[in-house]
């Protein structure tokens, strides 16, 4: 199992029942899944540009992604209904304990002029939501193969639908939140 998994397992569960005083093990949040996106515009004009999007989040999320494509036409974008827009990935269990560890010990600390993460990312419902500006962040990553900078979108839901446990859920991972 992955190192967050089983920190989450033998330490993290019994510290939040015990601060929140829950009187069920089950009622404690947990890490649902994590949503990796990237959104690709420019592919209107040129449909390969996708393809290196699909390339880059393989490498870093280690499956396969979905191609995303438009619900309907935008006359000012150029943009037709069902042209590909973007790919995303949904990372569940193992692969989603993985991804988090690389994203906090390795990924944020490279990112320039980084500060912490900021508390007002939270979506009412538990969920978290982090944008990043360049995938080359990640170690995954080749810096001379890359044809673009892009950025993606993480999200990661909770259990919970209280923003307070899954702020503490985060924090207890070590998210490195701004005071």
């Amino acid at each position: 199992m992955a190192r967050l998994g089983e920190k989450y397992n033998s330490h993290i569960r019994e510290e939040l029942k015990g601060k929140f005083s829950l009187k069920n093990i089950f009622e404690v949040p947990k890490l649902e899944k994590i949503v990796v996106n990237i959104g690709v515009g420019e592919s209107v004009s040129d449909s390969k540009i996708i393809n290196n999007a699909i390339e880059d989040l393989k490498l870093i999320t280690g499956q396969k992604p979905i191609i995303t494509k438009a619900k309907k036409s935008i006359a000012g974008f150029k943009l037709r209904k069902g042209l590909s827009i973007g790919c995303k990935v949904t990372l569940r269990k193992k692969r989603m304990y993985e991804f988090l560890d690389r994203l906090i010990f390795i990924a944020l600390p490279r990112v320039r002029d980084f500060k912490g993460l900021s508390k007002k990312s939270f979506d009412g419902s538990g969920n978290y939501s982090i944008g990043i500006k360049e995938q080359i962040i990640f170690p995954e990553i080749n810096y001379d193969k890359i044809d673009k900078v892009r950025g993606m979108d993480i999200t990661i839901i909770t259990t919970t639908k209280n923003e307070d446990h899954a702020y503490e859920l985060l924090k207890s991972f070590n998210l490195p939140f701004r005071d």
